[in-house]
């Protein structure tokens, strides 16, 4: 019996858009990302670097928790909950604060770069993402509409990661412990909301478009 024709890759961006947040836990547990963050911000301030990572670890501990309990993808709860670990080891060993960030500001530096290069070699990183979180595969590099939507979506995301390497790197380098954790929280969740967002519109206004253009 001959199966019908699949819909074209083109037809359904709007669909792709949950489909990113649910690999991600939902704005809910975007949000709930960030409270290992806020929880060593206040707690260093109030008292000092040693409780602070424990209290740190605790949060990061919590929202693991919370998410495997609602049932969420696994691998975001345990990547979040290394990343927590991983910084609180360093600044741990450092003893001081900042070190708490520096695994953050490498990523972004790295992140940055690679989306960069990527656009470099004509194979925008926020496409290979975008269509391989989605399991749609690759077939989207033959249509140039895309692969021009894809390459202003992943210059946007080297801007919001050149943004934290340029104003965290130079707190950190300050020494601004306070700050750079206020830099930290401020540069999260609203720059990673503005670059997806820039990338949805992008997307569809490709689909949008007429052919050949």
């Amino acid at each position: 019996m001959t199966q019908p024709p699949t819909e074209p890759e083109r037809d359904r961006p709007e669909r792709e858009f949950p489909t990113i947040m649910e690999q991600m836990g939902g704005v809910p547990g975007i949000v709930a990302s960030s409270a290992p963050v806020l929880v060593f911000i206040i707690v260093n301030v109030v008292t000092s670097l040693q409780p602070a990572l424990i209290a740190a670890l605790a949060a990061g501990v919590a929202v693991a928790a919370w998410r495997l309990v609602r049932r969420q993808k696994l691998m975001p709860a345990l990547s979040g909950l290394l990343g927590v670990g991983v910084a609180a080891f360093i600044a741990y060993r450092t003893g001081e604060a900042r070190g708490f960030y520096l695994p953050g500001l490498l990523t972004s530096a790295a992140f940055g770069l690679a989306f960069l290069v990527s656009v470099l070699v004509r194979r925008p990183l926020a496409g290979v993402i975008w269509h391989g979180i989605n399991g749609h595969g690759q077939a989207w590099r033959r249509d140039r509409r895309l692969v021009r939507a894809y390459t202003w979506a992943s210059l946007l995301w080297v801007v919001v990661f050149a943004s934290r390497v340029v104003v965290q790197g130079w707190l950190y380098d300050a020494d601004e412990e306070t700050w750079l954790g206020i830099a930290r929280l401020a540069m999260g969740l609203p720059l990673f909301g503005l670059a997806l967002l820039g990338t949805v519109l992008a997307v569809r206004r490709a689909h949008r478009s007429p052919l050949g253009a």
